[in-house]
């Protein structure tokens, strides 16, 4: 089923590519199909998954036996929720990427194939197979910046390709280290040899792959290509960098980062928390300065993506879980955040929020929309984001060391309300600017990319348990495997 899941976007990208250009509802259908495939395959996954059962639905032959390099696939805890995640963005994405106007064929091709990337790189349980996925993520997203955003897009795609190969660089040095030591790529082999490791080769590891992770999550200071790609990307562009390709990062450490190298793991836990309190206190104080609505939303998610590195550096069992549910909970409130500034965009021709006011009027179902999203990005009590920073910040409370850190990153949610309250107050309220009277409110289609996000955020929110029960067993594994608890 895996093989079949990583195949749908593919077959549909090689579909596309034979297609005459000009039949562009047959090039969006084959897409919006094949997105849709490799969503109903995620549920029925997510149906048949059991949650005590370990890694799942493996697939394992041999591809480079030289090298001792499988294609070797699996699903557990860990990767489900990140791949039910990333099936259901890439369909909403694709059904919002209709507004595309130009190049649909090409634009759809590397649609799918990012698609592709993204999924591999959450299921591959091989080290050398998870590097070639994670790679294949820069091409698209590279082209589909460069060509089909706007602003200073050819700056912003240039500027996120170098700065995440440059992390890639350095992982892929760890990777060699580790398998001139190890002689395996395989990621349930070398977990379990983590500790058999020097803790000196450990901490270079360590540091390689923290590296390439760091850009990805991102982690300040290694940050600063996000905001202009999130500005200039079209909104699918940035619903996916900011849904999915942020959580590679966070992945990479829960999945081969952590368990490879265990006693540097925790060594450099006080450091991964100081990092995740510099990043919600700065990213929010940046958000709070912002005067451009998606480069707001971007730095908002420099802020929050900061509570899954506090959950990380705690290595308890509240922490880690808070960690991954904030890695799921952002990808669907952000997504969301994305989206909406995507329709205001298209209609008003400018991001600027001193430019708006009053749409609350105009606007209601827009309105609606908006504001529940931003209350779910601050933390709004019986919603996603709530439920996961408070286990981040109760597991990291835990902790005597990061006792201080927690304390100190309570400013950011204060500021999380002042931003996104500020968000509400210069678009939907005050007078109405003239401007924007003939404003359309939100369509059909626009809604439909919506109503599932916020269907999963009041239902993670009410009832956490749902992601919860799926993930808890392997970090109890994992935080057994790090700690020796």
């Amino acid at each position: 089923m895996l093989s079949v899941l990583l195949a749908c976007p593919l077959v549909g990208m090689l579909i596309i590519l034979a297609l005459p250009k000009t039949w562009v509802w047959t090039i969006r259908m084959v897409a919006l199909l094949a997105t849709g495939f490799a969503l109903l395959i995620t549920v029925e996954l997510l149906n048949a998954f059991n949650p005590q059962a370990g890694i799942q639905f493996q697939q394992h032959a041999s591809w480079i036996p030289q090298l001792n390099v499988f294609y070797h696939l699996g699903l557990d805890g860990l990767n489900l929720p990140m791949i039910f995640l990333t099936a259901l963005l890439g369909f909403l994405a694709c059904l919002a990427s209709f507004s595309i106007h130009e190049r649909h064929k090409e634009y759809f091709a590397l649609y799918l194939l990012l698609e592709v990337g993204m999924l591999g790189t959450f299921l591959a349980l091989d080290l050398f197979l998870f590097y070639i996925f994670w790679e294949v993520v820069l091409v698209p997203m590279y082209f589909l910046i460069g060509i089909w955003g706007g602003g200073r897009r050819e700056y912003s795609a240039f500027k996120f390709f170098v700065y995440t190969l440059a992390g890639s660089l350095a992982m892929l040095l760890a990777i060699l280290a580790l398998y001139l030591h190890t002689h395996t790529f395989d990621l349930l082999t070398l977990a379990q040899a983590g500790h058999s490791l020097p803790l000196g080769l450990q901490r270079w590891l360590f540091v390689g792959f923290f590296l390439g992770f760091a850009v990805k999550v991102p982690i300040v200071p290694f940050h600063t290509w996000l905001p202009d790609a999130h500005v200039d990307a079209p909104t699918p562009g940035s619903v996916l960098l900011a849904g999915v390709l942020l959580k590679m990062g966070g992945y990479g450490f829960f999945r081969i980062a952590y368990p490879v190298c265990p006693d540097a793991a925790m060594a450099a836990s006080w450091i991964m928390g100081l990092l995740g309190v510099i990043n919600i206190v700065y990213g929010a104080f940046v958000a709070l300065a912002q005067t451009d609505f998606k480069r707001l939303v971007a730095y908002s998610s420099v802020s929050h993506m900061g509570f899954v590195l506090l959950g990380l550096a705690s290595l308890t069992v509240e922490g880690m879980n808070g960690a991954m549910l904030q890695m799921f909970s952002h990808g669907l409130l952000t997504g969301g955040m994305f989206l909406l500034v995507g329709v205001l965009y298209d209609r008003a021709h400018t991001r600027d929020l001193g430019a708006f006011g009053g749409l609350g009027v105009t606007l209601p179902k827009y309105a609606g929309l908006l504001i529940f999203f931003s209350l779910g990005s601050l933390g709004l009590p019986g919603l996603s984001g709530f439920v996961a920073e408070f286990l981040s910040l109760v597991g990291a409370f835990r902790v005597p060391q990061l006792q201080l850190f927690t304390m100190v990153s309570l400013i950011g949610i204060v500021l999380a309300a002042a931003y996104m309250l500020k968000v509400i107050q210069q678009v939907l309220l005050g007078p109405l600017n003239e401007k924007w009277k003939s404003l359309s409110d939100i369509n059909a289609r626009e809604i439909l990319t919506l109503v599932p996000l916020l269907v999963l955020v009041i239902a993670v929110g009410v009832y956490p348990l749902f992601v919860l029960q799926i993930q808890d067993a392997p970090l109890r594994a994992l935080i057994a495997h790090v700690t020796g608890r």
